[in-house]
């Protein structure tokens, strides 16, 4: 018998276009496979999540800069397909301040954690962070708003070169701009040059304080805050290997407690009054040894699933319970877990792990969005190996592709998916390079 109340169903929301996003496949295994009915509302054009057997049915998504009216308008529709009251589930920053804005036009049709509705966008917000930071004395790099180009370039000089400059709402940032959300920048020249296309990202630009990577110096907490405040179904964990190289997506990570951290993740939920899933980036400072909060994901993290306790508990499923009004299961921690991304670290998923894995796409019980993975990537990579060997027109027998996203980062390596054509990569809200 199921833990979970399987007469509620969960909708999942992603407006961003990304085809390579596990964190939704993962999502949709831990309640497909505890007997939920699991809705998808997120593109479904080459997306290896549509193989899952655990999808009960995709959705439209509603278009990459919908407005919040748009957004209820689809989830509406999905409401009345459903028929009864569903759990909802944002997957990225985009869903989750819409779905934090519309959440009393959303009730009856939909669960969602009792928060303030601007708390979601507050904590998104890259430069109202740096504020809550220092309301709640957690360790953040200096951020300085600059108010003119001119200002931008003296920022830069003061805080140090190179400087990590952000948008600070980076869902607004339009694809196919070039514009990545956060970029190293490492003259005063180009921090003057960024801050005159802010109109056209949507938001202001801020500038960070570098802390340089290194061994053991990225951490990520995951947790569900329930009806009472209390945080459960996650941990802490270290960040083994990223994709792109040292400011990325987590493509190996291990649980691994850090009181530290986790005292630090508890006392800013406490302080906030955040009730629902969240996902922390830390970066342990090299000099003094504080840990700095980089990013505040109000939604799961791509990598959740690392945090599955022995009870089976994860953050998605401590929703459901949650707002199901059904007690969560006390489990306990499994240490030395490791979570491994397949296509970002091939070898890492061959090694043995003595604390448990879990990959992203292979599944024994649901082998299909594996195969489709390693079919839409294998063309992605054919595609940049002739596009690096000067090839001119479409590489051989593949599909040129494109992905837009809601984040608006480009990288020339990003993931691609097999829709439409001639577009450059943008990195995901979850592949972003860390402020450090």
């Amino acid at each position: 018998m199921s833990l979970l109340d399987i007469r509620v169903p969960a909708v999942l929301l992603r407006i961003d276009r990304n085809p390579f996003h596990h964190g939704t496949l993962g999502a949709v295994r831990s309640l497909g496979r505890a007997g939920v009915e699991v809705h998808v509302v997120a593109d479904s054009a080459g997306s290896p999540v549509r193989s899952s057997r655990f999808v009960c049915q995709m959705h439209p998504p509603p278009a990459p800069g919908a407005s919040p009216g748009e957004i209820a308008g689809t989830l509406r529709r999905v409401a009345a397909r459903i028929a009864r009251p569903a759990v909802l589930i944002p997957m990225d920053d985009a869903s989750a301040v819409a779905v934090g804005r519309l959440g009393d036009e959303l009730a009856p049709s939909y669960l969602l954690p009792q928060q303030p509705g601007a708390l979601s966008e507050r904590v998104a917000d890259k430069a109202e962070l740096a504020a809550v930071c220092a309301g709640a004395d957690i360790p953040h790099p200096v951020t300085l708003i600059p108010e003119s180009p001119a200002q931008a370039a003296t920022f830069a000089w003061q805080l140090g070169l190179p400087v990590v400059a952000k948008w600070s709402r980076p869902w607004l940032v339009p694809a196919g701009t070039g514009l990545r959300s956060t970029v190293v920048v490492h003259s005063a020249q180009e921090a003057r040059e960024l801050f005159l296309r802010a109109e056209e990202a949507g938001s202001r630009l801020l500038l960070q304080a570098f802390l340089p990577p290194g061994p053991d110096r990225d951490w990520f907490f995951h947790g569900y805050a329930d009806r009472s405040g209390a945080v459960r179904g996650g941990g802490t964990g270290r960040k083994q290997r990223a994709w792109p190289r040292g400011a990325g997506l987590t493509a190996v990570g291990r649980w691994t407690p850090n009181p530290q951290v986790q005292a630090l993740a508890e006392r800013l939920t406490a302080s906030l009054g955040y009730r629902g899933i969240l996902d922390l980036d830390f970066r342990r400072c090299g000099s003094t040894g504080r840990y700095h909060l980089l990013d505040f994901n109000p939604r799961p993290g791509a990598q959740f699933r690392l945090f599955a306790d022995s009870a089976g508990l994860d953050v998605v499923r401590a929703l459901h319970l949650d707002l199901t009004h059904r007690p969560l299961p006390d489990g306990s921690p499994r240490p030395g877990r490791v979570f491994v991304v397949e296509n970002y670290a091939p070898l890492s998923a061959l090694r043995p792990a003595l604390g448990g894995r879990e990959l992203a796409w292979h599944a024994p019980d649901d082998p299909g969005p594996g195969r489709a993975m390693w079919g839409l990537w294998g063309r992605h990579v054919l595609r940049k190996v002739w596009e690096r060997l000067g090839g001119t027109g479409p590489a051989p027998r593949t599909a040129e592709v494109r992905v837009v996203r809601q984040a608006g980062e480009s990288h020339p390596n990003g993931p691609v998916e097999p829709a439409e054509l001639t577009k450059v990569t943008e990195l995901s809200d979850d592949e972003k390079a860390s402020s450090c």
